[in-house]
């Protein structure tokens, strides 16, 4: 089943894990949409720079450490997303426990071995 997926912190960098995030969601047929620090694309995948009201949200995948979350917190639980995945580096209890509140499901994971392994 695929899970439409917002990738936080994407970049064009091919060695940064969002990036690779990216490809992997992609070969596995997940929709995906973006939202990074600078404008770009990875495979067919637009990376935004502006708060756009994404419809039917899955997944959150966060690439950014908790303190460049702050700006963003109340945007991403305004998608109404089911669940957050805070991969590694991006561990952030304050706004997990928000989220949790909202009953968003909130895994400190890594979306690339998720993907992986099968448990998506």
């Amino acid at each position: 089943m695929s899970k439409k997926t917002l990738v936080i912190g994407a970049s064009e960098n091919p060695a940064r894990y969002s990036n690779k995030a990216i490809h992997k969601l992609r070969f596995f047929e997940h929709p995906v949409v973006a939202l990074g620090a600078k404008a770009g694309k990875v495979e067919d995948v637009i990376i935004e720079t502006e708060h756009k009201d994404f419809k039917d949200i899955d997944t959150v995948s966060i690439y950014l450490n908790a303190q460049n979350q702050k700006s963003l917190e109340d945007y991403i639980l305004s998608l109404k997303p089911k669940r957050i995945i805070f991969n590694p580096g991006a561990e952030n209890p304050e706004f997990k426990s928000r989220a949790e509140k909202l009953n968003i499901e909130c895994e400190e994971a890594c979306t690339l071995v998720m993907l992986t392994v099968g448990g998506y």
